[in-house]
């Protein structure tokens, strides 16, 4: 082949995934490494950094190997990564923790004091809400709860910065990840001095703040040797997983968003400069020195409908459980589903939210239940886009990719739900390839952020029905009223 090639490789949560493209976007190969959890008490979520180290070489040895490609044509990796990871290291560089991932619920108490004290000041400043997920939450739990790793550490990480450090010796964090920390201040594009403060950590602790495109030389040459590539590759930072995800399924300019629903589920949108919600229903994440992506989080995606298909034992592909919700109308005959099995994120900022079947009668059956559980995940990406349309505008342009985008009928739903076009990539892998464009970037291979837009091979566009978008526009008003009712519950 006479072709060059790039490689995004994707840090997310349930494994590390190394993607190959051509300069295209045309995707060559992927090799994925699962990553294994424990959970030492109930609403504790950990995973080893070393593993997670270990499985990222894998697997770009692994995607190099399936793709036949010649090392020399593989130019570049950019990375991306799954938010509010959080190790503690001693000075040698090595985990005396494990990474506390997102899911992790432990400071639950310290973000509820937060909340109803000070709260809306910090919001103010970082513009990321107050949540057990958060590092600046989970800095507070350890520093409370006299954790002995927070009181022998040197430094602080996500899993992303200790892998860079593994392999590069440098301690550098790009300006997306600092932000969805909780102590990083997008407007000053610094470490915020009141965050620090409350979590006893120094500046020195933390990783330098730098550009998504920053070139990282250097690798250590027996790693090179392990993953089969050149030792003098550029690396490039990359980003965190949704601003990646935006920017690889092309929703980069003003009015275009982008759904993703895998596991959990997001809806963001990027913006110039810094536009924090004085409701505090979304996230405003830096992404370079001077955009930023405003956007809401659900816990609550795939992972629901994966419940459901357990609870009914029902053994058929996703695709066939799925395809029973097309033989009931929209709406479902009345049933209304909260989805916050797993607490909830976006739009209500809740922990301990709990899902809820309304209007179950003895008529309905199986697929309703199906139905009524993909209506209230969509529901819901519905009620955070409306919070997302209040301080970044009405979307002009929806972009939807994961693994639910994968169903007709759900990619249906959505156009109906939100009454709009939906585009949908060919490839999933949207933050991976945009890890690697970064990476073009970086390396100057290419110009600019925009000009992706010219390399994401585009299906067909799924178009409303727009009788089934005033049905689901009356039922869409029921199930917010319910939402808003149920707060008081959990």
């Amino acid at each position: 082949m006479s072709r060059e090639f790039v490689m995004g490789l994707d840090f997310g949560t349930t494994s590390v995934k190394a993607c190959i493209f051509d300069i295209n976007g045309k995707l060559i190969s992927e090799y994925e490494k699962m990553n294994s959890f424990h959970y030492p008490e109930q609403g504790w979520s950990e995973q080893d950094p070393v593993e997670i180290e270990r499985s990222a070489v894998l697997a770009i040895k692994g995607a190099i190997q399936k793709a036949a490609i010649d090392k020399d044509k593989l130019i570049t990796i950019g990375f991306s990564a799954a938010m509010h990871s959080l190790i503690c290291v001693n000075e040698e560089g090595s985990p005396i923790s494990p990474a506390l991932i997102w899911a992790d619920g432990r400071s639950y108490p310290q973000a509820e004091a937060v909340k109803k004290t000070i709260g809306s000041s910090i919001y103010a400043k970082t513009g990321t809400p107050i949540h057990p997920m958060t590092p600046f939450n989970k800095l507070l739990w350890m520093k409370e709860t006299n954790y002995q790793p927070y009181k022998d550490a040197a430094y602080f990480m996500s899993i992303k910065e200790y892998v860079i450090q593994c392999w590069f010796g440098e301690r550098v964090i790009d300006y997306s990840m600092a932000s969805a920390t909780g102590l990083f201040n997008p407007a000053a594009l610094d470490w915020e001095p009141e965050t620090l403060e409350m979590t006893g950590v120094s500046k020195e602790q933390l990783s330098e703040i730098v550009s998504p495109t920053k070139v990282l030389t250097g690798l250590k040459r027996e790693i090179a040797e392990e993953m089969g590539i050149n030792q003098e590759m550029p690396f490039v930072m990359g980003a965190a997983d949704g601003q990646l995800a935006n920017l690889g399924i092309g929703a980069i300019l003003p009015g275009e968003v982008a759904v993703s629903v895998g596991t959990s589920g997001a809806i963001r949108q990027f913006n110039k400069g810094v536009k924090i919600d004085e409701n505090q229903e979304t996230f405003c994440y830096s992404f370079t020195a001077d955009t930023s992506i405003v956007g809401g989080p659900t816990n609550n995606g795939g992972i629901v409908l994966q419940w459901l298909k357990d609870l009914l034992h029902d053994q058929r592909s996703f695709s066939d459980f799925l395809a029973d919700a097309d033989k009931v109308a929209p709406g479902a005959d009345g049933m209304l589903f909260l989805p916050y099995l797993n607490g909830e994120r976006a739009p209500i900022w809740n922990q301990q939210a709990k899902g809820n079947f309304y209007g179950v009668s003895i008529t309905h059956k199986k697929e309703h239940f199906i139905r009524a559980v993909l209506e209230g995940i969509t529901f819901n990406l519905y009620q955070i886009g409306k919070a997302l349309e209040r301080i970044a505008g009405a979307p002009e342009k929806i972009y939807v990719n994961g693994g639910l985008a994968r169903s007709p009928l759900w990619l249906q739903m959505m156009a109906d739900v939100f009454n709009a076009e939906i585009y949908v990539p060919e490839s999933h892998h949207s933050a991976a390839w945009g890890a690697a464009w970064t990476a073009l970037v970086g390396i100057g291979k290419v110009d600019s952020f925009e000009e992706i837009k010219k390399n994401i091979p585009m299906g067909e566009a799924v178009l409303p029905n727009k009788e089934n978008s005033k049905v689901y526009k009356e039922i869409y008003e029921n199930y917010e009223k319910l939402a808003k009712d149920m707060v008081k519950f959990f």
